[in-house]
């Protein structure tokens, strides 16, 4: 899908949802166009370290983290897998990765030198969501909301659901003006009017949770 065309289902979105859901309309007028943009640059292993790195952290944080594990390996822009494989635990250690992501990571970088993690889009670029989700769920540290992150913020899909994610189910629940988190299962179905623009749904909410 050209940049071209992926804006204007963004605004076909806008307009979709605003018509499926009250709630939806409200926080598209409070928030206006959506500002979804996939980074088409990013390969799915350099995607799946990267929020590896960003689990249960901060944004500050965990960008130090990456920066320092960038640094590491200063002959390249991002380190490819061979080259983790080959540099051992110790530098992603010091860089301030926790034993736990460190494994998570020397396994990407494993299952990528394996072809189970893709190392260029186009691998995955036309297959369905639930079959990437299988297929890269495999790894280890890597969960379904990984992989979800993968789908919305790499590949552009347009129509995925994070019902697990903190932001989403809090900015739903502030904008529904209820007490309480919804739960994900609650989320799943009442997302289901959002169909085929989840994924933009998903953005309003993450905006909802930032409201003062």
């Amino acid at each position: 899908m050209s940049p071209e065309v992926y804006a204007e289902n963004l605004r076909a979105a806008e307009r979709d949802l605003s018509r499926a859901d009250p709630l939806m309309r409200r926080l598209v007028r409070r928030h206006g166009p959506c500002r979804l943009v996939p980074d088409r640059r990013r390969s799915p292993y350099e995607a799946l370290v990267r929020a590896v790195v960003h689990q249960q952290l901060h944004g500050a944080a965990a960008g130090r983290i990456l920066g320092r594990f960038v640094e590491a390996f200063p002959d390249a822009g991002f380190p490819g897998p061979h080259a983790v494989l080959a540099a051992g635990e110790e530098p992603l250690r010091a860089a301030g990765l926790s034993r736990q992501k460190t494994a998570a990571i020397r396994d990407i970088a494993a299952q990528a030198v394996s072809g189970v993690v893709p190392v260029r889009r186009g691998v995955i670029a036309r297959a369905a969501d639930e079959a990437i989700v299988e297929r890269l769920t495999r790894v280890r540290g890597v969960g379904r909301w990984t992989v979800e992150m993968l789908l919305i913020f790499t590949l552009g899909r347009l129509d995925v659901l994070p019902v697990d994610d903190y932001g989403v189910r809090k900015g739903f629940s502030r904008a529904a003006g209820r007490d309480g988190l919804v739960t994900p299962r609650e989320l799943r179905e009442i997302g289901a009017a959002w169909a085929p623009w989840r994924s933009v749904a998903a953005w309003y909410c993450w905006r909802a949770a930032e409201d003062a």
